[in-house]
């Protein structure tokens, strides 16, 4: 049996089809945890949730902020962009079972001893608080009043506090766990710079780099930064390597231990600029 970590498609099926082929993936035997933006930017985002669903209980997803961009799209709550993918899934006659099952997804999982989030883990949170607080998020997009909550999940939310309570905590757990990069000691957000590490905002440092990270004991993977790419540092594994920009798509086979996590690559066309919009 392997456990596999798969970063960011965004709508690049064939990807997917080569790096299952280079596993040896086996519904039968072994489990893939893809972190989060299945869809977007690709020339196939149908595809992959076609193909990720397919796999059953060997498939266990993230939802990263493509993903809620899409949920939000497809009930005219936000306006989709230049560069975005969407329309094949928006105009499938299952478009609706596929928003079911999107919005019922998790937002961190913890398996072999490993903390998955899409994004990032604000300085504060231990593992346990980090999946409680993406487990309110989740219970909220489950319910009946789905619609309502999701409205309320964009914008940005500066600072996490626990007092935080409504739509503003939501919202602050959803911007923490699907679009954090740069964070300041006291867990403040950056949201515009997506450059590497080796250029961070003044104030500001990657999240994983903040002295006293209550996580820093832990193994955590993640995916959404793809300017910083492959970064295996034993208490933090960056595994999003840029498959849309035409870069790779990888997969992390996890180990008995963080020192025998092994990472397999495929390589990707490019699909997408690098760019805004």
């Amino acid at each position: 049996m392997a456990l596999y970590c798969i970063g960011d498609l965004q709508g690049c099926a064939s990807a997917l089809d080569s790096l299952l082929a280079a596993l040896d993936f086996s519904p039968s035997r072994d489990t893939a945890f893809f972190l989060g933006d299945l869809v977007n930017r690709g020339p196939d985002s149908l595809g992959c949730l076609q193909r990720v669903h397919a796999l059953g209980d060997a498939a266990r997803c993230l939802l990263g902020n493509h993903d809620i961009h899409l949920l939000a799209v497809s009930q005219g709550l936000r306006t989709a962009g230049r560069k975005d993918t969407l329309g094949p899934i928006l105009q499938a006659p299952d478009a609706a079972a596929w928003m079911d099952w999107l919005r019922r997804q998790p937002l961190a999982l913890h398996a072999a001893d490993t903390l998955m989030v899409h994004a990032g883990v604000l300085p504060d949170w231990t593992c346990a608080q980090t999946l409680a607080l993406a487990a309110e998020v989740q219970a909220a997009l489950s319910g009946p009043d789905w619609r309502e909550v999701l409205a309320e999940l964009f914008g940005n939310e500066p600072a996490w506090s626990p007092a935080l309570t409504g739509a503003a905590r939501l919202r602050a757990i959803v911007n923490a766990l699907t679009r954090l990069r740069y964070c300041a000691a006291d867990g403040r957000q950056d949201f515009e710079n997506k450059v590497t590490t080796d250029a961070p905002p003044p104030g500001f440092m990657p999240w994983f780099d903040v002295p006293g990270r209550q996580t820093a004991h832990d193994t955590v993977v993640f995916g959404h930064w793809s300017t910083l790419g492959w970064l295996n540092r034993q208490d933090v594994f960056s595994i999003d390597s840029g498959c849309v920009w035409g870069g790779q798509l990888t997969a992390l086979e996890l180990g008995t231990t963080p020192a025998d996590h092994r990472p397999i690559r495929v390589p990707c066309p490019q699909a997408q600029a690098p760019g805004r919009g």
